[in-house]
């Protein structure tokens, strides 16, 4: 095969083969014996693999001989094995799982023809990740373990804390046209002239990776892709509304569970469906001492400024954990990942306000509240206001409601749990 029929990118690969494993590249030859994938196996790619993510991101090569950085090749009928396999690692031998850009090709061998190879692309990643070896990182052309101070200062880099806000940080995984036009257009004002990448730069949706290319902030995916899912895989609302005042089922031939639904899309837009799905599910008495007055379970403005606050305020560098809205008859349990700042308790949180996603928190300050939520009253005209009532507004509104106060408790110095009582039957 003629190097002068491979595309730029193919030549780039080749021309990297050639000078042999660096930081950025691991190679390593495909065995098999019989019909069965010999190696590398399992443990050896969720180590390597890991460990560019951890790093500053790189490339595994399949089918190319480390030692005479020869292309020895895959049999093309077992590509799709090896594809899998990857995959598999990545998803199940990798925690949190990883993300990566599976791609087969075919590269010209020194004994002349194009044969077979598989390239994995793992990117600079948000998190840190544990293989079966444990925390691995890239250092030139091999992984080392990382130490305790190491890892801990990496843990810091790599969550709220660090100089650059976590949602400040370029997505590696995403391009700039993973946001959508439409969502990223209602931030533009009249004043606005900008083109595209600079009004996306100005509103800390967007910035240049390390390569210099233009990505995706995780504000930027948070509130202008029709699912961060994609690339934050917990960003989302988790609701289920319970028969009983427990989670356990309600007896044989009765489900416990009335409606259930993982509520996902832009900030504003799980805000929106939160707030009615608690109004589909609340109960609804009606008085009639003086013409017909219905009085919802639950205060809607409370339950709206808290679903705003837990979507605002929580830690998306947490993987594996999302929001939980949990109903049962008696009450409302609103579960925020994320700790709260040592210098604040949750009996403070009515005196103090902190922010832990700035820019997400001034994009909901430009989102219009929604139109026609039921039983929502507040003169507020956007998700966000700078004057921090929100935590008085839930614990007002709601006692005088129901005559009880909403609770804040802090649950492993992981997750903030609100809990908002129902009105006594």
């Amino acid at each position: 095969m003629d190097d002068s029929l491979l595309t730029a990118r193919e030549r780039l690969l080749l021309d990297r083969i050639r000078l042999g494993e660096s930081s950025y590249l691991e190679l390593k030859v495909v065995q098999f014996t019989g019909m069965k994938l010999k190696g590398p196996d399992r443990k050896t790619l969720a180590d390597e693999l890991a460990a560019f993510a951890n790093a500053d991101g790189g490339v595994l090569v399949l089918g190319v001989d480390d030692k005479s950085r020869g292309i020895v090749g895959i049999p093309e009928d077992r590509v799709p094995e090896v594809v899998t396999l990857v995959r598999q690692v990545c998803t199940d031998s990798i925690e949190p799982p990883l993300q990566a850009a599976v791609e087969p090709l075919r590269l010209p061998s020194s004994e002349g023809g194009a044969r077979a190879v598989v390239q994995v692309q793992v990117r600079r990643s948000l998190f840190v990740h544990r293989s079966p070896t444990g925390y691995l990182l890239r250092v030139g052309d091999e992984k080392r373990r990382m130490s305790t101070d190491y890892l801990a200062r990496l843990f810091q880099q790599r969550s709220q804390s660090r100089l650059i806000r976590f949602d400040e940080q370029a997505v590696n995984e995403a391009d700039i046209d993973s946001l959508s036009e439409d969502l990223w257009q209602r931030f533009r004002t009249v004043r606005t002239g900008d083109a595209r990448d600079g009004l996306l730069t100005k509103l800390r949706m967007a910035r240049r990776d390390q390569e210099g290319e233009l990505r995706p902030t995780v504000a930027g995916v948070l509130m202008a892709s029709q699912d961060p899912r994609e690339w934050l895989p917990n960003a989302f609302i988790q609701a289920v509304a319970y028969r009983g005042a427990d989670i356990r089922p309600a007896g044989r031939g009765r489900t416990y569970q009335l409606d259930a639904a993982d509520i996902t899309g832009p900030l504003d837009k799980q805000v929106d469906r939160a707030c009615r799905f608690v109004a589909r599910n609340m109960k609804v008495a009606a008085f009639k001492d003086m013409g017909r007055t219905d009085r919802p379970q639950y205060d809607m403005t409370a339950v709206f400024e808290a679903l705003v606050n837990a979507v605002a305020h929580r830690d998306y560098s947490v993987h594996g954990s999302k929001i939980r809205l949990r109903m049962f008859e008696d009450r409302i349990e609103l579960y925020s990942p994320g700790s709260i700042p040592n210098t604040i308790t949750p009996e403070r949180l009515v005196h103090l306000q902190f922010a832990r996603n700035e820019v997400v928190t001034s994009l909901l300050a430009k989102c219009p509240v929604p139109p026609d939520i039921p039983w929502l009253d507040t003169d507020r005209r956007t998700l966000m206001d700078r004057r921090g009532e929100g935590v008085s507004i839930i614990l007002e509104n709601s006692e005088r409601l129901s005559g009880r106060e909403p609770r804040y408790r802090l649950i492993d110095n992981a997750e903030l749990l609100l809990t908002i009582y129902a009105p006594p039957e």
